[in-house]
């Protein structure tokens, strides 16, 4: 009876598989890049499709939702979409800063320091959007063990330049609208906590597969790593979950001979030894070197250009794949800007009351470049417009910023979000310099380390795709490759915490004091004795 009903199992996951393989396709991938200071960029991608589904309708939230079956689709993930009507979400939790000078452009754009989540929903619904994010970022906050429940009501804005739809809105009523919600964290940082409960949304966990490679060991070893969750709606083509984790491995750092030679054993420790059965498509593509001088193995079956690509499910298990080189690694004494722009942002100031924000743009192209400027920060730090000021090459040009729109902070409520568009001339220096204050905190606003003082989220710039002439290809502009800039660290004025410490030590000697005293008073019975003068003797 137990071995009939072993099979029976066997037989009913089995037929569940073929079943949603016809409706939910999975695949996963693993790009290598070697960059010019001798780093390897690895990223893995994990798609699952649901194919012919659709994102929940606001206004059935008052009524039971449908049954949701799924098999590859990560169910948890789904429960909290439907539950909130979430259209579009993404979020990102990075550790490090990402240079894009030496590094330049990311597989996956959103690489800004700390946790960062924004999400598009539709309106209508018996409750309103705000009451949604809130239940949202909870519920990925116990998904995901961070510290998600922190991105409140002050850390919460609504740009509406810098961030668009990835995905297709869907209009239900004909007139339905969707509204962006996002916030940043810059202090939290991606752990293994964090990496255990995103591995339990694939298929094959980290059994099978290119997820064998997720070694937290290696990974969190990394110069920079981060991960992200992507979910957006594909028209007719259903539902897209993209899972991506990418990290900065240096083979130097572990290399005696100081060569560039690696493989999967030397950067994460495992080689896949079986394929994940779930999958559709399993490839690992890595950028070849530009010069003649290397090996790599097993012989690429795929070669376009530069790019090698490896078919996982039928190369010859185990999988290790290496790429030597010959000869040491030469530094080079100077770095090529990869990136076309590179921002350098500061806050600069000496004291706790006030300060002034520096942001230098260097535009490499000799063309000129537009962007969008994304400035979000929490109501601690409160801009000086009319301070704000431009210089290229030393001098005032007024004609740098344009199309300001400003929403100021409200203390203890709302942050501040300032956005611009900039035009940098070619081959050029601009700096934007704008003073700021310092807002004074209630003793209990400041965080435990308060000494060390607040990080500051990234600012965004994103710059425009222009045509030939130097002019936008429509009214409505196209968005190039986003650039964060680093975090910053500003410093409050904080109260001296160590005198309550003092005044309590001082209140319980006292107390401690007149208690026993006064103690000693009502429960001891003084009694006269008197001595006899022959005792004496």
């Amino acid at each position: 009876m137990k071995l009939a009903l072993r099979w029976l199992l066997v037989f009913s996951s089995t037929c569940n598989l073929v079943y949603g393989l016809t409706t939910e396709i999975f695949d996963e991938n693993l790009k290598i890049n070697h960059l010019q200071d001798g780093r390897v960029s690895t990223t893995f991608t994990f798609e699952t499709v649901l194919k012919g589904a659709s994102p929940r309708d606001p206004r059935t939230l008052n009524t039971q939702d449908a049954s949701q079956h799924y098999v590859l689709f990560p169910l948890t993930l789904g429960q909290i979409l439907r539950e909130y009507a979430v259209t579009e979400l993404h979020l990102t939790l990075n550790a490090g800063n990402w240079n894009y000078d030496r590094w330049g452009y990311p597989e996956e754009k959103g690489v800004g320091t700390g946790a960062e989540l924004w999400a598009w929903m539709g309106t209508g619904a018996p409750t309103s959007v705000d009451d949604r994010w809130k239940g949202l970022r909870n519920a990925l906050a116990g998904l995901f063990c961070a510290s998600l429940g922190s991105l409140d009501e002050q850390r919460t804005t609504s740009p509406t330049r810098s961030y668009f739809p990835q995905g297709v809105l869907p209009n239900w009523n004909g007139n339905s609208t969707h509204q962006l919600r996002h916030a940043s964290l810059p202090s939290e940082h991606v752990c293994t906590e964090n990496l255990t409960p995103f591995l339990k949304l694939l298929p094959c966990k980290s059994l099978s597969g290119v997820a064998s490679l997720l070694n937290p060991h290696r990974l969190f070893d990394a110069d920079w790593h981060g991960m992200s969750v992507h979910v957006l709606w594909l028209g007719a083509a259903g539902i897209k979950v993209r899972l991506t984790f990418q990290s900065l491995m240096d083979p130097l750092r572990s290399s005696i001979s100081n060569n560039q030679n690696w493989s999967f054993q030397s950067l994460f420790d495992h080689t896949i030894e079986r394929n994940c059965p779930a999958a559709n498509s399993s490839t690992v593509q890595v950028t070849l070197p530009s010069s003649d001088s290397y090996s790599a193995v097993p012989e690429p079956p795929v070669v376009s250009g530069s790019l090698a690509t490896y078919d996982v499910l039928t190369a010859q298990k185990p999988l290790d794949i290496s790429v030597s080189r010959r000869g040491e690694f030469q530094y080079p004494s100077s770095f090529q800007a990869v990136a076309p722009i590179s921002v350098t942002r500061t806050l600069q100031g000496f004291n706790q009351a006030n300060g002034r924000l520096s942001l230098v743009l260097r535009n490499h192209r000799s063309v000129p470049q537009s962007l969008v400027y994304l400035e979000t920060m929490p109501w601690l730090v409160q801009f000086h417009l009319h301070t704000l000021q431009a210089r290229v090459e030393g001098r005032i040009h007024d004609d740098v910023i344009s199309d300001i729109s400003y929403t100021a902070a409200v203390p203890h409520s709302r942050p501040t979000t300032f956005q611009a568009m900039l035009r940098l001339p070619p081959n050029s220096v601009t700096r934007l310099n704008m003073d700021v204050d310092k807002a004074f905190l209630r003793y209990t606003e400041h965080p435990p380390d308060a000494q060390r003082g607040w990080d500051l989220p990234p600012a965004v710039l994103t710059p425009l795709i222009l045509d030939t002439n130097g002019t936008h290809l429509s009214d409505e502009y196209r968005l190039g490759e986003p650039i964060y800039t680093s975090t910053l660290l500003v410093d409050v004025a904080t109260p001296d915490f160590s005198m309550p410490y003092n005044v309590i030590i001082f209140t319980c000697s006292l107390v401690a004091f007149i208690f026993g005293s006064i103690f000693n008073l009502l429960t001891r019975k003084f009694v006269v004795l008197h001595l006899d003068s022959n005792q004496g003797n």
